[in-house]
């Protein structure tokens, strides 16, 4: 297991609050040992001008279980984490009704920087965008 601690899914979730996370209907959170995914049902919310899933909401998807899982493996209580780059590819279209799965998983974990691959597939378990997000680890109380 690569988590700091035994982490109960649902109170991590609680933890979201309304955030951008809530208003897209990001669900179904799931931690392996190593993974963590989630998914949403594309609507209204999620389109673009052509009735695709627009990119952003992959790229918002992404980030949100690369966040939550390099928050997850560090100690809180010494450290946060944020984010230093992601990018997307977006390899297949995706339409209203479609529900698309994210699962996140460690390229690096380092004391500094960790890295993140974030495949995002359709219910066929096609990949409709692959992503990379580089974290920062920071320390809570850093002495200057």
């Amino acid at each position: 297991m690569i988590w700091f601690k035994k982490y109960d899914i649902q109170e991590v979730i609680k933890s979201f609050g309304d955030t951008m996370i809530t208003s897209l209907g990001i669900h179904d959170f799931t931690l392996g040992d190593n993974f963590i995914s989630a998914r949403f049902t594309i609507d209204k919310r999620h389109i673009q001008p052509m009735q695709i899933l627009h990119g952003g909401c992959s790229v918002v998807l992404a980030e949100t279980l690369g966040s939550v899982a390099a928050g997850l493996v560090v100690d809180s209580t010494k450290y946060y984490c944020v984010g230093l780059d992601i990018n997307a590819n977006h390899l297949r279209q995706a339409k209203i009704g479609e529900t698309i799965t994210g699962k996140a998983t460690p390229i690096h974990i380092g004391r500094k920087t960790q890295v993140w691959n974030i495949e995002i597939t359709n219910e066929e378990d096609k990949m409709v965008c692959v992503s990379r997000l580089t974290m920062a680890v920071l320390p809570i109380n850093p002495k200057n």
